[in-house]
């Protein structure tokens, strides 16, 4: 899993969650493409569907904001003509007619942010899952050591699917990596992959 891009299609109105939603799943080792920041970044429309052209998912994102969103309907519709694979993620089922009827979606609980995006997360991995394996591939995170004067990369490997992720959740347990250099560990939300902390390897 290297290199798969997710293109996300939202309404302004959406954009301060959309951003939340994906902060952690920016982690990973493929790109995230965002409508709308690429729109305010200076892109022309013409890149963005580019962007889109080039997916190898579509989120789409419908809220009560973006229920009747005309560009959303056809980058979703673009996306479908195209044979991209959609996901839908709605604050109410009933936003997921048109062109996603019948699409499975994730439920978007702006109270509960933490299981919305672990399950987001468990789409995007059955998504970007070669054809025909046999189970999910292993998915990682690779970042710089926040030690001062290090630096090595430190990556967290996650070997478990979606189901032991979301029990350790749920027992308070965190993912752990470590730098192979100064020792310092890292600590992660299984369920998100967010950043919890990090604690410097005790010099004996």
């Amino acid at each position: 899993m290297s290199g798969e891009q997710v293109f996300v299609s939202h309404d302004p109105a959406d954009l301060s969650v959309v951003q939340e939603l994906f902060s952690t799943v920016k982690n990973f080792p493929f790109g995230v493409h965002l409508a709308l920041e690429a729109v305010e970044s200076g892109r022309s429309r013409e890149r963005l569907e580019g962007r889109l052209a080039n997916s190898d998912v579509v989120v789409a994102v419908l809220t009560e904001s973006s229920a009747d969103s005309k560009w959303i309907n056809q980058e979703v519709g673009y996306a479908i003509a195209k044979g991209i694979p959609v996901v839908a993620l709605y604050t109410d089922p009933s936003l997921g007619g048109g062109f996603l009827d019948g699409v499975e979606g994730v439920t978007l609980d702006r109270d509960n942010l933490t299981e919305t995006v672990f399950n987001l997360l468990s789409r995007l991995r059955a998504e970007l899952a070669p054809l025909g394996a046999l189970s999910v591939p292993n998915w990682y995170i690779r970042f710089p050591c926040t030690l001062a004067d290090c630096g090595h990369p430190v990556t967290l490997e996650l070997e478990e699917g979606q189901t032991k992720l979301w029990k350790l959740h749920k027992h308070g347990q965190l993912l752990e990596t470590s730098c192979d250099v100064c020792k310092t560990s890292y600590y992660f939300d299984p369920a998100t992959i967010g950043f919890v902390r990090r604690e410097e390897a005790t010099i004996k």
